[in-house]
């Protein structure tokens, strides 16, 4: 059984780590742009994020005053089990985001959408997210947290099946130079898409791919690999650079995820994850030992798993021929 008081200890500090430590995943695909940027505006702005980063992690100071959102991906393993239960374990959560606010601090971003609420502790209704992920084995749980920015950046269409691939990419790119030419992001930036699913799903697919997949990583199905290659090519062929500048650095990276959707549709979600791309992943055992690691690793194969196995009724096959 995993330790409740572990399970808030360990959440608060990966609260802090989040905010304040770049992973290193996107750290040297930054360096790689500062290092290919020609243009001399957005060659200054990355060199200034660059030196901005290590000044956050040396002050332990949050690497940007707005911290976003904070949100909780929860996954277990199928033998795990948490001292006081999943009550126990969400407000654990709860209990960290709000210590953290105040501690690191985070700017309190949450309130109520009508009233406008403050607790100033970035908990409410409905808040910090909580989402839940599985595993076949093992008696751990894996914490993730992902700070990410709560207002645009974001952007969904239902497309259809005739539009194929052309019309994914041309979303896409109207999405990113929507983001640059409004400052709807902060770029250089992860970019996730989602495909598929239904509209709820569908944004979360795009949310996941940007948040949980690490730069140079790739979809396992080798067809969407070769697209997140070319739409991070293509996405970086339109002109624009860092914070929307002119420039040739405006994704560090392209992540698709798909989803099985209605046969009459195809809907697609575009995110941008924040410059600062805040995220930090610990997996916790009932023994007490706590390992702390950059990837998240929560696109495993059971994730992406297609179908189940089964055959289809011979006696109703046979009846309706």
């Amino acid at each position: 059984m995993i330790n409740i008081d572990l399970i808030q200890q360990t959440a608060e500090y990966l609260m802090q780590k989040a905010a304040i430590e770049i992973p290193e995943d996107y750290h040297a695909g930054l360096k790689r742009a500062a290092e290919d940027e020609e243009n001399e505006l957005p060659s200054f702005v990355l060199k200034v994020m660059l030196d901005n980063y290590e000044v956050a992690k040396e002050d332990r100071c949050a690497m940007c005053g707005d911290t976003g959102v904070p949100r909780w991906f929860v996954k277990l393993g199928n033998e795990a089990t948490v001292e006081g239960g999943m009550f126990a374990l969400e407000k654990a959560l709860r209990s960290a985001t709000a210590k953290a606010t105040n501690g690191v601090p985070l700017r309190p971003n949450r309130v109520h959408p009508l009233w406008r609420t403050d607790h100033n502790n970035n908990v409410g209704i409905g808040a910090p997210e909580i989402e839940y992920g599985f595993e076949p084995e093992g008696e751990w749980i894996d914490l993730i947290t992902v700070h990410k920015g709560g207002l645009f950046g974001t952007d969904y269409r239902m497309l259809f099946p005739s539009d194929g691939i052309q019309g994914i990419k041309r979303f896409y790119l109207d999405s990113l130079m929507a983001f640059g030419k409004r400052g709807l992001a902060c770029q250089p930036a992860i970019i996730g898409i989602g495909l598929g699913g239904s509209k709820d799903t569908c944004m979360t697919l795009g949310k996941r791919a940007s948040t949980l997949r690490t730069v140079g990583s790739r979809n396992s199905d080798p067809k969407i690999a070769e697209m997140e290659d070319e739409f991070k090519e293509l996405g970086n062929s339109i002109g624009m650079g860092a914070m929307g500048f002119v420039g040739k650095n405006m994704v560090v990276d392209c992540n698709i995820e798909v989803g099985y959707c209605h046969t009459g549709g195809m809907p697609m979600s575009v995110h941008a994850f924040c410059l600062s791309s805040r995220r930090a992943v610990a997996r916790i055992f009932p023994d007490g030992r706590v390992e702390h690691r950059t990837d998240p690793d929560w696109f495993t194969p059971y994730q992406r798993r297609e179908t189940v196995e089964w055959e289809p009724n011979k006696e109703l096959a046979r009846e309706s021929s």
